[in-house]
């Protein structure tokens, strides 16, 4: 039985504030923006106008699409260079900002990125394994970017630190709208525990 896809009406991205160093990597962000338009689905991301975070947000907007960004004040001028791109909202921490991303969005996607890419998509993979949130998770890997990342999953659920099941809390495609698409069908396994006096978004 086929499952119906969930709506996915706001997608929050983490990618890294630098193009990287290979040409691809910006040209699957534009790709990833115009996918997320063309599913009518809002870009909720971490406010900077430079590096990849810059380019799907202005691939977003390019191609008629809404935009949120989030962003600590304390970041502002390392991040944001030239005009804001869409609604911007300021929050004082980093973890503000996360919770905030996470309550605002249906569903995530990590691009390519560094420590802080890597730090938000593991918090919302966190989440979903303590049973914070069921919200699908996916990760676009372009030119392979993820595949040592996805070789050290494997390794810690063979030496028994990942349960099976949570290692299909996130998929996983180098093609945006395929990337999507599998994510709308995507069921993530049931978390670990209950938690009470979680927000309502939580266990959407």
């Amino acid at each position: 039985m086929s499952i119906s896809p969930k709506p996915m009406s706001s997608v929050g991205v983490f990618c890294g504030a630098s193009n990287g160093n290979h040409p691809r990597y910006r040209a699957a962000a534009e790709d990833l923006g115009r996918a997320l338009v063309a599913r009518g689905c809002r870009l909720v991301y971490g406010a900077g106008s430079i590096g990849l975070m810059g380019t799907v947000a202005r691939s977003v907007t390019q191609f008629g699409g809404s935009v949120l960004g989030i962003i600590p004040y304390a970041l502002t001028n390392k991040e944001l260079a030239g005009e804001t791109i869409g609604e911007v909202i300021h929050v004082d921490t980093m973890s503000q900002r996360k919770a905030l991303m996470a309550k605002e969005s249906d569903a995530f996607v990590a691009l390519p990125g560094g420590f802080g890419t890597m730090d938000e998509l593991f918090e919302m993979i966190t989440w979903s394994q303590v049973g914070i949130h069921r919200k699908s998770i996916g990760l676009y890997n372009v030119d392979g970017f993820f595949d040592p990342i996805l070789t050290w999953v494997d390794h810690a659920v063979k030496e028994g630190f990942i349960r099976p099941p949570h290692r299909e809390i996130f998929v996983v495609a180098n093609d945006p709208a395929l990337l999507l698409e599998t994510m709308a069908r995507h069921v993530p396994p049931v978390g670990l525990t209950t938690w009470e006096g979680v927000d309502d978004w939580s266990n959407s």
